[in-house]
């Protein structure tokens, strides 16, 4: 593997970052005036609901709201082989056109000649093939590619070698062929930095066991996503996902974008709060026909606190807001589907406003058969990490399907043979979330979903 110039920034002095990324000859200190509109691009089967507390951050620093903008792919799920129509998946060519449409509209609205690309996971391959390949080099100035895959998963022979995670494949060696006279693997012309754990990414492992195939080398090392001519950080222990969505993430992002610290990692709280987002399913296409219902309940009970404060039925653009909310509340947010039953999602209170607040249906499947309730607990900008993190579902330290060792696993999945409606509560690493359980057999379920 080439050589990168690689600088390692500690979780818990995530500040640092400011000096180390000043002393790194590629990194770009420019001082604006008018901050530059940035698109997030979210990766493999997520949606744009992952950047919420990393917009929450961006605001709390100063940036403009109005500057920031998300996007939710349809169908996000990369093919089996790139070049095989597939339902409900996309191909790397659809995901870069679909890129390209939505920066040609935030150009448009803002009056900006260039915006900033922020991508996580499969996010960044689309990026990357959008700048080198769709024209963003002429728009782009910065691109910042957390946890992206950017040498493959795995490069094996005989190992679906058209998949556009594999190294091999003609996707993935166009993009890292070399470029400009120092045979860099990123587009000239546009600023880059990438984001990576030291070895706690499940995508950027030597070993197979995340992809199945324990004890088998996948010829990918741990500096995987590490890119020769940009700006490459090391993030110790985050996980996949958090090389995106942590306050390390953000510290280090908003460093290489502004020449200086973030004067804070935290979120501000702000007086009004308005929440929004869309009801979609996996492959973030609106329900439409869906209702949302959302009451005020007790944090500590997951008991509701009198009627319901809002209700909306979904139209064709999925979209459930806007809902004036409090900032100090927690809500259980009711999403009644036709074809996936009935979910009750529990959340921590929004200190700020969102319009990501994405609610995705958790359905009943044939393994739940004979319980008389189900709660998942689940944590989307990272997982769960039984080494490193403190954390409890309904009472256990053990979480059912977290391996002992490795973060790999963002849900967890309870069934309870009791029939009587009670609280569980799940914690992790200080976010407390409860709710009540709800019968199974008439396609109800619960989920608990951590925001940090």
């Amino acid at each position: 593997m080439q050589t990168r110039r690689t600088l390692l920034v500690t979780m818990a002095a995530a500040g640092t970052a400011a000096a180390m990324l000043t002393a790194c000859a590629t990194s770009p200190t420019p001082s604006y005036t008018e901050r530059p509109p940035i698109v997030f691009v979210h990766g493999n089967g997520d949606s744009a609901a992952l950047w919420q507390t990393t917009i929450w951050r961006f605001e709390s620093n100063g940036w403009p709201r109005d500057r920031l903008f998300t996007v939710d792919q349809p169908n996000p799920t990369a093919r089996d082989d790139d070049a095989v129509a597939q339902p409900g998946r996309s191909s790397t060519g659809e995901s870069a056109v679909f890129l390209k449409a939505e920066v040609d509209k935030v150009l448009k609205a803002t009056g900006a000649s260039k915006v900033v690309l922020i991508g996580n996971s499969r996010g960044g391959n689309t990026i990357r093939n959008y700048v080198q390949n769709g024209g963003g080099a002429a728009v782009v100035s910065h691109v910042v590619l957390g946890g992206n895959p950017a040498h493959g998963i795995w490069a094996v022979k005989g190992l679906r070698e058209n998949n556009e995670f594999s190294g091999l494949s003609g996707f993935m060696q166009q993009l890292n062929a070399p470029k400009g006279p120092n045979g860099e693997e990123v587009t000239p012309g546009v600023k880059w930095l990438t984001l990576r754990s030291d070895n706690n990414d499940k995508y950027a492992q030597p070993d197979g066991v995340w992809i199945g195939a324990p004890g088998k080398p996948t010829n990918i090392g741990f500096d995987g996503p590490a890119l020769k001519g940009a700006t490459n950080i090391v993030l110790p222990r985050v996980d996949h996902r958090e090389t995106s969505f942590s306050p390390a993430a953000f510290a280090a992002t908003w460093q290489f974008l502004t020449g200086q610290a973030p004067q804070s990692n935290e979120v501000a709280p702000e007086a009004n709060v308005v929440l929004n987002g869309r009801a979609i399913g996996a492959e973030n296409l609106s329900l439409n026909g869906a209702t949302v219902t959302v009451y005020a309940v007790n944090a500590a009970t997951g008991a509701r606190l009198g009627e319901a404060v809002f209700t909306k039925s979904i139209g064709a653009d999925g979209r459930w807001g806007p809902f004036k909310a409090r900032g100090d509340a927690a809500y259980e947010f009711v999403l009644a589907t036709p074809s996936y039953g009935t979910t009750h999602i529990y959340r921590s209170p929004f200190p700020r406003s969102s319009s990501v607040v994405n609610l995705r249906p958790e359905r009943v499947v044939p393994a739940d058969g004979g319980a008389n309730a189900v709660v998942v607990f689940t944590r989307p900008r990272g997982y769960f990490d039984a080494q490193r993190d403190t954390m409890r579902f309904d009472g256990q330290s053990a979480l059912a399907g977290v391996p002992p060792k490795g973060a790999g696993v963002s849900s967890s999945r309870l069934r309870i043979a009791a029939e009587q409606p009670r609280a569980v509560t799940g914690e992790f690493n200080g976010e407390r979330i409860t709710g009540l359980t709800w019968p199974a057999v008439k396609e109800h379920v619960t989920v608990l979903e951590l925001t940090y």
